[in-house]
């Protein structure tokens, strides 16, 4: 289950910031998770409840915002959402694409105190 060391570098990263910014607690991390990232967000949140428990992160929750795989036509230039992974240009028809969204996973913000 790569979620669990997936929500220790969340911790990590958090705990960096907190120290940062003097700030004792957090609310929510705000997540943004693409749909070709590998990660799957229930198991994500787990693994974050269960490394956080009995830490100044414990009650924290994390917001998961799945973002959608979008990409870009080479030969057309139009833009579009792939749906059900088929990277095909509804435009076109062609296969010759560049994924511009969706492999991403990155803390959006944190809700603090």
């Amino acid at each position: 289950m790569h979620e669990l060391s997936i929500a220790r570098e969340i911790i990590a990263i958090v705990d960096a910031e907190m120290e940062k910014g003097h700030f004792d607690r957090v609310k929510a991390i705000h997540l943004r998770i693409g749909a070709l990232s590998g990660v799957d967000p229930e198991a994500l949140t787990f693994g974050f409840e269960a490394a956080t428990m009995d830490t100044r992160l414990g009650g924290a929750k994390l917001v998961i915002q799945q973002v959608p795989v979008r990409a870009n036509c080479r030969a057309c230039g139009h833009e579009f959402t792939v749906e059900d992974l088929v990277f095909l240009c509804p435009q076109c028809q062609s296969i010759d694409v560049d994924v511009t969204q969706g492999q991403e996973m990155l803390i959006d913000h944190l809700v603090v105190d």
